[in-house]
């Protein structure tokens, strides 16, 4: 018997996107949970049922040379694999991950009769009944034994059969008429026809709903069908006129859509052959290259998915780039100049300076970013952007002029663009080996934001410079008292730490919130530097406020534990308590993990006795609580 382990080795998201496209995969991967009674063959084939509008038999294997050979029961005929393929092989790869064994398949199984079946009636290669052994080959999107069937015909027999099939199937003569339509060059009626199509399909409420597997989804096959037809026919002007139809409102429809991407993804499959036409189209090499980036701009939705490919494409030149360059340095020289508080306005205008800026790189024209950069700092707030492009050219001197610069202007309107600006000023005095400089921005850190974090970074640069104990007294009394050693107008010898390059405006009087002493960051400081009587003295001036949470309480009993166990059980015993009285199972079960904690030390302080004694009370007090008396009586006998 041939592994299944080993046939689906290796296989990958990729390759998988590479075989059926992101449409289909993206369908298969929704189908995952509707496949059943998942088994396989003698012969290494995978066979199950995915249910869909019916139930369907579906089979793939992996031949010697890594194609794969597949049947599917369903409707579906648009050549390769359908979406309950990629079902097959998704689960069974999620099975094999789990370690899961999958089943031999028994001839006696209403799934190989089914299959058998299917094959015998000419849909698929005949099967052989020795061992439960069904074999078949790939399909290539045409019914088994059909071309031999149709080859014995007379043309007479064939016109009967192909007006009989229009006779009976709509849909067979409207493909006959578009066929013709293509061969001929007259378009416009089939253009008109899509056009239709793809406006019915966008007034779709799309929705999915996981719970009950039922879903009203637009199907976008026949639209992507009839657009690579058209372009395949060298209709590329007509695929992006009705490319534009669909990105206008297939946008408006996925932003309104409840499901899970799968209309995006629809679209996005549609949008695929949109670009690929987009470079036979009677626009010019630039023109398309606008189209492309304005597109890209308003792509929120990423239905514009592998569009890198098309701009890396050697279709489009250097001198390309360059006109492209041009046109877009007009654009922005045309826009009026963003007021601070005109967000949206700013985001354009980064937009178009951004793709600049990647134009120029295409265009290898590197020279002219840094200038750019340096214009549109202050209009667009990329002052990061510059700072960072002028740290890789070397440019130390003018690097710290915009981030000073930058900081003073963003300071009030962005604190995220200055507090990035002030972090580069110190990774810029690292470089140059300032460590007292260092020592100044992570002291500047920790009071502008006093955390554990910030303590431990100021902590270990000002080791590097021997100032700790003295740097180390400033922040702890500024956790005591909120005054810093700058607003206290310690400068020179009383603060010994440099002025920093930068500095936050000071906030009001009226405006500064009284949070100190801050207890909360000094018992966690005081944790960290493993000074048990003070975590304990600060705990019980917290216990006074209503800043003392659960949180931070079952931290310093952690804590403490050793060295204050009687403070470790109170702390305890207050959380058990408090989970009892919740008068839930799961609070109960909480409790008992808090409650064995209690024993430990019990046990490590020879007072075993106290513990038994606890129990018995808490039995006593709560005997009515029948899942409580389980979970203690357990506690005891454990």
């Amino acid at each position: 018997m041939k592994s299944i382990g080993i046939m689906l080795k290796g296989l990958s998201e990729e390759e998988l996107l590479d075989w059926v496209g992101n449409t289909i995969y993206s369908r298969g991967k929704s189908y995952v949970d509707s496949v059943s009674e998942l088994s396989c063959t003698e012969d290494g084939r995978l066979v199950a049922w995915v249910s869909g509008s019916e139930e369907y038999v579906t089979s793939v294997m992996r031949d010697g040379k890594g194609n794969f050979e597949f049947t599917c029961t369903c409707p579906y005929d648009q050549g390769g694999a359908c979406k309950h393929v990629v079902a097959v092989l998704l689960a069974a790869t999620e099975q094999l991950k789990k370690k899961q064994e999958i089943p031999l398949l028994e001839a006696e199984d209403d799934l190989y009769l089914e299959l058998s079946e299917y094959l015998e009636d000419g849909q698929g290669v005949a099967d052989d009944h020795d061992g439960g052994n069904v074999s078949a080959k790939k399909l290539d999107g045409e019914p088994g034994g059909i071309r031999l069937m149709l080859q014995e015909k007379s043309r007479d027999e064939l016109l009967d059969i192909v007006v009989g099939l229009a006779r009976d199937f709509p849909a067979v003569p409207r493909w006959l008429h578009e066929k013709d339509q293509m061969k001929t060059g007259k378009i416009d009626k089939l253009v008109r026809s899509l056009s239709k199509e793809i406006r019915n399909l966008t007034a779709v409420d799309a929705w999915s709903s996981h719970w009950d597997d039922y879903a009203q989804l637009p199907d976008y096959s026949n639209v992507q069908q009839k657009l690579q037809a058209l372009f395949d026919g060298g209709h590329a002007d007509a695929v992006i006129s009705l490319g534009e139809e669909l990105w206008e409102r297939g946008n408006e429809q996925v932003g309104n859509s409840n499901d899970e991407g799968e209309t995006a993804s629809e679209i996005a499959g549609c949008m695929q052959i949109v670009l690929k036409a987009l470079p036979f189209t009677r626009l010019s090499p630039q023109e398309q290259l606008v189209w492309l980036f304005d597109h890209l701009q308003k792509d929120q939705f990423d239905l514009l998915e592998g569009s890198d490919k098309l701009l890396d494409d050697p279709c489009y030149t250097i001198q390309h780039w360059r006109e492209l360059a041009a046109f877009l340095e007009m654009r922005l020289k045309q826009m009026s100049v963003p007021q601070p508080d005109r967000w949206r306005d700013k985001f354009r205008r980064r937009t178009v300076m951004t793709q600049l800026t990647e134009t120029y790189r295409r265009g290898q024209e590197m020279e002219k970013v840094i200038p750019l950069l340096e214009r549109e700092a202050e209009p667009c707030w990329e002052y990061e952007t510059l700072v960072d492009h002028l740290l890789d050219s070397g440019e130390f001197d003018r690097a710290r002029y915009w981030c000073i610069e930058g900081y003073g202007k963003t300071i009030e309107h962005v604190a995220g663009i200055a507090s990035a600006l002030q972090r580069r000023l110190r990774q810029l005095a690292e470089k140059e080996g300032k460590s007292d400089l260092v020592a100044a921005y992570r002291a500047q850190d920790f009071f502008e934001s006093p955390s554990v974090e910030t303590y431990k970074d100021l902590c270990q640069a000002a080791e590097k410079i021997g100032l700790w104990s003295v740097v180390r007294e400033t922040a702890l009394g500024y956790l005591q008292s909120g005054n810093k050693p700058f607003d206290s107008g310690m400068k020179g010898a009383e603060w010994i730490l440099p002025q920093p390059e930068v500095s936050r405006p000071k906030p009001p009087e009226k405006t500064r919130l009284k949070l100190f002493p801050n207890l909360a960051i000094l018992i966690d400081i005081a944790i960290l530097e493993e000074r048990s009587d003070d975590v304990v003295a600060l705990f019980k001036e917290l216990s006074k406020t209503s800043m003392c949470g659960r949180a931070i309480s079952e931290q310093v009993a952690q804590a403490v534990s050793r060295s204050h166990p009687d403070i470790s059980l109170k702390i305890w015993m207050i959380t058990v308590s408090n989970l009892i009285s919740e008068v839930k199972t799961h609070a109960y079960q909480e409790a008992s993990g808090y409650l064995c904690k209690m024993r430990e030390i019990y046990r490590q302080t020879d007072r075993l006795d106290e513990w038994n004694a606890m129990l018995v009370e808490l039995r006593t007090r709560h005997k009515a609580k029948r899942r409580l008396i389980e979970i203690l009586n357990e506690l005891a006998s454990s």
